[in-house]
């Protein structure tokens, strides 16, 4: 639209000297008032045409600045959101890799207590090993203790039988 309104301006500017020169060559060859007449009103309507051309064109000029002006106040609104969210972002970036670094390290002193338990469980297994091989033993021995207490115990009683039967035989 601006360049629109300077070449109608352009144009216009043109018309104008092209008529000027017109009616100065006509006032040489002595034009009539009356031509003369026209041909200044012509003119003054020209000009009008022009300074409204021009007022048009600075009315335009001055718009368009402002819009500018506008649009640039946007584009750095938005470039200051978008850079405090590029803050924001990249804070949480490295909130979120010191959480991880944490649970990192957290997971590996687990896994060494699990190694650690599983050296204990080992351990613990084979001292139940241990264990159950001397309960068998035990059991066997108490077993084995039980079955001489049961001989004793018949022997108790064939002994007291005997001893029974020998005191009233040696008190008569």
């Amino acid at each position: 639209q601006l360049l629109e309104a300077k070449a109608s301006l352009s144009l216009a500017q043109t018309r104008h000297a092209l008529q000027l020169q017109q009616a100065k060559v006509q006032m040489n060859n002595m034009v009539p008032k009356k031509q003369f007449e026209q041909l200044q009103t012509g003119l003054r309507e020209e000009q009008c045409k022009a300074q409204q051309l021009q007022e048009n064109l600075h009315r335009q000029a001055e718009q368009t600045c402002r819009q500018l002006v506008r649009t640039q106040e946007e584009h750095e609104r938005l470039l200051q959101a978008a850079v405090k969210q590029a803050e924001g972002l990249e804070h949480n970036l490295r909130s979120a890799e010191a959480v991880l670094a944490e649970k990192v390290a957290q997971l590996e002193d687990v896994q060494a207590q699990l190694s650690r338990n599983k050296l204990l469980i080992e351990d613990l297994r084979e001292e139940n090993r241990g264990f159950s091989m001397a309960l068998q033993a035990a059991e066997l021995k108490q077993k084995s203790t039980e079955e001489k207490n049961q001989l004793l115990e018949e022997q108790a009683s064939a002994l007291k039988q005997l001893v029974g039967k020998i005191t009233p035989a040696s008190l008569s």
